[in-house]
């Protein structure tokens, strides 16, 4: 559901509505990644609901990232991304620790009967996790800087055919039928936006 989010809130803080075509062309994209990703016909309202709160948080984010970027005299993409952090890290952290304490303490840690040498390969594996997280949303946001946010959510899109892809080449998981037509179609569905967005060019987008 990201790129209609993206949309829609490129249309309330950017002015900017893609043509019919281009938004047809959706349907195959977010229909594709939606068919590959599902694996139980068991429904749960919570996570339905927090799916589409991060989806909402997520692509007002990046709209107004962009809105930001495009400002005359704006920081770069770069030093806007840090400052979002900085923020995010000191507002998260009470809430954090407030819901979940702090479990990763070494004493708590060893009182769950987990000793030094697993401590140690804890810390190691969050600390490469955090490392590739934080690369992952600079490359993120090096890439809105240069597209549209509709653009930018389907290629997050996607993402999640990729990693169904590669998990199946490195873990020798089981591809089904439908994961495999759910990726053509989502992979299909890219190639049609791409048409659709070379035949209509965007507009320039105004802060």
């Amino acid at each position: 559901m990201e790129p209609f989010f993206s949309v829609v809130f490129s249309a309330l803080f950017l002015g900017d509505v893609p043509p019919l075509p281009v938004l047809v062309t959706l349907l195959p994209i977010v229909g594709g990644v939606i068919m590959a990703s599902l694996s139980e016909t068991t429904f749960n309202w919570t996570g339905f609901l927090a799916a589409m709160f991060s989806n909402i948080t997520f692509q007002s984010r990046n709209v107004l990232s962009k809105k930001f970027m495009i400002s005359k005299g704006a920081l770069d993409n770069m030093n806007l991304f840090q400052v979002i952090t900085i923020m995010a890290f000191f507002m998260l952290l009470p809430v954090s620790i407030l819901i979940e304490g702090l479990p990763c303490l070494p004493h708590k840690l060893a009182a769950a009967g987990v000793d030094q040498a697993a401590q140690a390969r804890l810390a190691q594996r969050l600390l490469s996790a955090g490392i590739c997280f934080h690369g992952y949303q600079q490359l993120s946001y090096l890439i809105l800087s240069r597209v549209h946010p509709v653009t930018h959510s389907i290629g997050n899109c996607v993402k999640r055919v990729v990693v169904i892809v590669a998990s199946v080449i490195a873990f020798q998981n089981p591809m089904s039928t439908q994961n495999a037509l759910g990726t053509g179609f989502a992979l299909f569905g890219v190639f049609l936006y791409s048409q659709a967005k070379r035949k209509f060019k965007d507009r320039p987008m105004t802060p």
